[in-house]
């Protein structure tokens, strides 16, 4: 949370206590902004209702759907992942103080009786009150409606098709032939995709997310041509951002040629793969989308990819797109990072996942429909509804869980920081730990420098001679791409913003020591080799948040000279060529942060911990930081200390969404 003073506004209705917690950054502006209407415009007057809409904003801000009353009285410190150290003066008290002083009882029924907060579980809900209390929890409202919408949704999608068709035992036999594991998840993941409208897939990285899709479209898309040769399945394909709708681009082509069907069947499986905001189509300088309950998306079946990435809002605005019968399909690894953005629906909807938690209904069917025996899964009291539409894929075809990157991860997600810390001290040429003497340590450049400099001497050696070119354009956007590609290979990742250690220090470092090298010619603020992210989605262009282009000195069959243009590589492999005055929100990404990694794959990753402790080094960052890594991973910090308190910190994210779906 930020420091920084606010500038707020003059009101002396509003409570000191209120004032003084923004100035002190403790709340954000906007949170104290919700009081101030509050105040104003709905009239209430109690301090104790202004906190606590202030610290239910508060949380938003912090990735959670709601305020957990329960967790903020016995646990204040929780709330914030700390509490900035400003100097304001010793007399005022800090939030964590004054939550402790307060009592359950007297604070759930001050915030009952406030006409600014609905009540559902009494029946008072007028539709129009900003907050609302449902029972230990408090939200704004608009999240309060998105969680209770995307329930709705999922709970409308539960119902199965009990009967099995006779052909689709033999289908599946003939599409995961010879699998080495048993049971074959990825089979009973498309057993069970037949016959409801809604599937979950998650697993971590290379146990066949892709693959199994694809096996699963096929499988759909060759029943439904059998049944109506005129009529194939609608299938759109979608992932959140540019960089992950790219890769699964790349990933989905060979897959498709490689599927035991008739080639009508594989030309009725589709290779484009857009962003969600382009699939459900966004309006312009609004929170809305073209496709919604009222003109909904004209498609059979919709797989989003990456979908940890998803916040409850956009899992909210999908659902509203999708017709009822349409089916959709989740692939995702639930034990990523979230979104940035307010919930963890992933995470919640795959709770349990790694037990199976399956009725004997499923077990029964599975059996019945694939032959794979899931009986060691079988829920011991109760079964989920929603378990039963939820498969974990648990095999890794990429790397072994026993050694190197597939090791590391394993052990991470366990909390197991010993096995960790021995994994990254074995100098196994897959995983290794960079000690740093401090946040100056030349260590960082060196490393860098080594991860960065075939892209640029790529980009140098096959520079195309426009002159000699007899298609120039094509030329220049063939090399474009193949630098491109080269970048993709190594990649600097920083799991903060700030400080040396940080996204905005590392940038410069990089930068520096490579003009050094005389890899690159950095006299301006745009030169050529420069890499960079978008950072705010761009319609006009055609660019998401996320898209990372290179900028090149390029000559087009136009040019009276050469002109240095940014390179972006769009999802289906089309280069785009953008003349740098028309990026207006971009950065250096020779460092991205982790949240920013998430949906790309490099063969190796440079993982950089900040100089001391910080409340985001967590499990889920270091493993998601480490799955980046195809081939090879290098952690880099200052101790071994802040990887056994990374390892040993979990993020938990407050919402109802389990507990609605009984989950």
């Amino acid at each position: 949370m930020s420091s920084e003073q606010p500038a707020l506004p003059i009101n002396t209705a509003l409570p000191a206590r209120l004032s003084d917690w923004a100035r002190a950054g403790w709340l954000r502006g906007v949170d104290h902004a919700l009081a101030c209407f509050l105040n104003e415009e709905g009239g209430e007057q109690d301090e104790t209702v202004l906190l606590m809409a202030a610290l239910t904003s508060q949380q938003v801000g912090q990735g959670n759907i709601c305020l957990d009353l329960q967790q903020a009285l016995s646990e204040p410190t929780r709330l914030w992942p700390e509490l900035p150290d400003t100097g304001v003066a010793e007399a005022i008290d800090r939030p964590t103080d004054w939550l402790g002083k307060q009592e359950m009882e007297t604070l759930t029924a001050v915030l009952t009786q406030s006409a600014v907060i609905a009540c559902p579980a009494q029946q008072r809900d007028q539709g129009n009150e900003p907050l609302v209390l449902q029972g230990n929890r408090l939200y704004l409202r608009r999240y309060w409606q998105h969680e209770q919408d995307v329930a709705a949704s999922i709970e409308a999608r539960l119902e199965t098709e009990e009967t099995v068709a006779p052909d689709l035992k033999s289908q599946l036999d003939a599409l995961f032939a010879g699998g080495a594991y048993q049971p074959d998840w990825q089979k009973v993941a498309s057993a069970l995709a037949v016959r409801s409208a809604l599937t979950i897939i998650t697993g971590g990285p290379g146990t066949g997310k892709t693959t199994t899709v694809v096996k699963l479209l096929g499988l759909l898309q060759a029943r439904q041509l059998t049944a109506d040769p005129e009529r194939p399945l609608r299938i759109r394909l979608a992932a959140p951002t540019g960089k992950a709708a790219a890769r699964l681009s790349e990933s989905i082509g060979g897959a498709i040629d490689a599927l035991p069907f008739d080639e009508s069947v594989k030309l009725a499986v589709p290779r484009e793969v857009r962003t969600l905001h382009r699939l459900l189509g966004s309006v312009r300088n609004s929170r809305f989308f073209r496709n919604d309950r009222h003109n909904p998306l004209h498609a059979d079946v919709v797989v989003i990819d990456e979908a940890s990435m998803i916040d409850l809002e956009m899992t909210a605005k999908l659902l509203d797109a999708l017709r009822p019968e349409t089916r959709l399909i989740l692939l995702g690894d639930k034990d990523q990072l979230a979104s940035v953005e307010a919930g963890a629906v992933l995470g919640d909807l795959c709770q349990g996942a790694d037990a199976g938690d399956y009725s004997a209904d499923t077990v029964d069917w599975v059996k019945s429909a694939s032959g794979e025996e899931i009986g060691a899964f079988q829920a011991r009291d109760q079964a989920p509804a929603l378990r039963q539409h939820t498969v974990m894929l648990r095999h890794s075809h990429r790397f072994s869980a026993d050694s190197g990157i597939g090791g590391l991860a394993a052990a991470v997600n366990a909390g197991d920081s010993e096995r960790t810390l021995s994994l990254l001290g074995e100098g196994d040429d897959d995983v290794s730990l960079a000690l740093l003497k401090d946040a100056e340590d030349s260590r960082i450049e060196k490393l860098s420098v080594a991860g960065y400099r075939p892209y640029l001497e790529q980009l140098k050696a096959s520079r195309p001679d426009s002159n000699q070119e007899p298609d120039p354009d094509k030329a220049t956007r063939d090399w474009a791409r193949k630098v491109i590609h080269h970048f993709g290979q190594f990649q600097v990742l920083a799991t903060v913003r700030q400080g040396m250690l940080g996204v905005s220090g590392l940038n410069e470092r990089i930068a520096a020591v490579l003009r050094r090298e005389g890899l690159i010619d950095k006299d301006r603020d745009w030169y050529e080799g420069r890499p960079v992210m978008v950072t705010r989605n761009d319609y006009e262009l055609g660019l998401m948040n996320g898209d990372v282009g290179i900028c090149l000195l390029t000559r087009l069959a136009d040019d009276e000279r050469p002109r240095l243009r940014v390179a972006f590589e769009l999802p289906g492999g089309d280069i785009r060529l953008v003349l740098p005055s028309r990026l207006d929100s971009m950065e250096s990404v020779f460092a991205m942060t982790v949240h920013k990694s998430q949906g790309s794959e490099f063969d190796r990753v440079l993982m950089v911990l900040p100089e001391v402790d910080n409340p985001v080094l967590t499990r889920e960052l270091l493993y998601t930081g480490i799955t980046r890594a195809r081939h090879q991973a290098t952690l880099a910090g200052t101790s071994e200390h802040l990887i056994r308190l990374a390892v040993a910190r979990r993020i938990s994210r407050r919402s109802g969404l389990r507990e609605r779906l009984n989950a």
